[in-house]
């Protein structure tokens, strides 16, 4: 190897640790209507816009840019009422208002997947109002995961027996009865990939569609489900004894994934953002200080920034470097 070509190895090398170990120095607030709160989910249209978030008073809405703030964009009921719902955080109004947990584009539709506590699957196209149900009868879907290549969605249902009123009852704990599904939307048929899981998060697709990463919460584990290839319909440990896992989602660079973590040191919780590559090789994490004692529910990449949501605050932080 002669003089330049090695020089370009070692800089290439060098930007790739440098890139590992810088941290998110600056954070900054989008803050929610007054009185609404949990923003479990952001996602980013094609033409980067948004972040668009799912918040406990049954509504999607748009960053609009901090003029504007966020502005209502969907919702999941068809009985919903602004007067009755806007603002509220009651769970037992969830059937009326609903109460949309997660979101996922298809970027070449820009139709958004939504995955609803108490309406079940649903889309909404790229000029928002009220979204179409898919497939309901579900006690608790959670996590979404949109591949656009096939338009096949990728979802979690967290439990057979329990409903998101039950989560929140003194000494409620976790079953094991979690599932990963497909919906195949030119069939309309949903199928049963895995079962047997316990808190069961968001999953996400690889880039090249190899694979998908399931979380479980409560295992403290990352499983593997291979859609293609040799290992085709089996599963395998992808990462374990980091934390517990809540969602994963794709990062910018192909091959890499942002998970949003919980750890519980001396009776404190602590979040954290992982960014882990393919090979099980946690690459970067970043402290998400601001959300010390905090459910934090995911950590989505846009633009340089890493944007974190959590069932708790009235705000999606933004961390930037």
């Amino acid at each position: 190897m002669n003089t330049i070509s090695l020089f370009l190895v070692n800089l290439v090398v060098s930007f790739s640790l440098l890139k590992s170990v810088l941290s998110y120095n600056t954070f900054d607030k989008l803050v929610l209507p007054p009185n609404v709160i949990g923003p479990e989910s952001a996602a980013f249209d094609r033409a980067g816009e948004g972040p668009y978030v799912t918040v406990a008073d049954g509504r999607i809405l748009k960053w609009n840019g901090p003029i504007v703030g966020f502005v209502d964009f969907a919702y999941t009921s068809p009985i919903r009422t602004k007067q009755l719902c806007d603002g509220t955080n009651d769970l037992k109004l969830g059937p009326t208002c609903g109460r949309p947990l997660a979101i996922s584009f298809n970027y070449k539709t820009s139709d958004i997947y939504i995955t609803d506590a108490f309406f079940g699957l649903l889309v909404v196209g790229f000029n928002g109002g009220l979204a179409t149900q898919l497939s309901g009868g579900f006690n608790y879907l959670s996590g979404i995961d949109v591949e656009s290549y096939t338009g096949n969605v990728y979802l979690t249902d967290s439990s057979l027996t329990y409903n998101i009123r039950n989560s929140v009852e003194e000494g409620f704990a976790p079953d094991s009865t979690g599932r990963l599904l497909k919906y195949d939307p030119r069939t309309q048929r949903v199928t049963v990939l895995l079962s047997g899981l316990s808190g069961v998060g968001g999953p996400t697709v690889s880039s090249d569609r190899k694979y998908v990463l399931v979380p479980e919460s409560v295992n403290q584990k990352i499983q593997r489900y291979w859609l293609q290839g040799p290992k085709r319909d089996t599963n395998e440990v992808f990462l374990t004894n980091f934390g517990s896992p809540k969602n994963i989602k794709r990062a910018t660079n192909d091959g890499e994934f942002w998970v949003a973590v919980e750890k519980q040191v001396q009776m404190i919780t602590e979040s954290q953002g992982l960014r882990v590559n393919g090979s099980a090789t946690v690459l970067q994490t970043v402290p998400l200080t601001q959300f010390l004692n905090m459910n934090i529910a995911v950590v989505q990449e846009e633009n340089g920034a890493i944007y974190v949501g959590s069932s708790v605050t009235n705000f999606v932080g933004v961390y930037a470097n």
